[in-house]
């Protein structure tokens, strides 16, 4: 599992120009792409480093600020460009595989009492944010083995 963290002043995604999730004041966006070899322990430690990160203003956690996050599914984190000019995303999970993982993702953040708003899986989404610092991580967790 992969996510890309940043941390915003605002953000929302629209999806057939309905605003679908929106933060409006401080937090984090959290794009999530899954691979087949994901499972609980992905979701677990994605949840838990997005919860724990101190990137906020004053070193501060999603969890010490009391800060919302918003997670937007996001395959093409697994883009493959290694060849040719057309990436490709056999590493990304199919949709009935991804999007209870990121449905779990947003369940483990909710459970730690931290506000989430979403996207919608599948949808052609515009997400719009304003990237505070800017602050840009890349989280990687390890699938398991097969």
């Amino acid at each position: 599992m992969r996510a890309v963290v940043q941390r915003v002043t605002r953000a929302s995604v629209t999806v057939d120009g309905e605003v679908v999730g929106r933060l409006d004041r401080p937090g984090l966006v959290a794009l999530v792409g899954v691979t087949p070899g994901d499972g609980p322990a992905q979701v677990e430690l994605v949840a838990r480093k997005i919860a724990d990160l101190r990137i906020l203003r004053d070193e501060q956690s999603v969890l010490d600020a009391g800060a919302p996050v918003l997670v937007v599914s996001q395959f093409t984190l697994y883009a493959d460009t290694r060849k040719g000019r057309r990436p490709t995303w056999n590493a990304a999970a199919p949709g009935p595989v991804a999007e209870p993982l990121v449905d779990a993702v947003v369940a483990a953040l909710r459970g730690r009492g931290i506000e989430v708003a979403t996207g919608v899986f599948g949808a052609d989404m515009a997400v719009e944010l304003v990237n505070d610092g800017p602050v840009t991580i890349l989280l990687e967790s390890v699938p398991e083995p097969a």
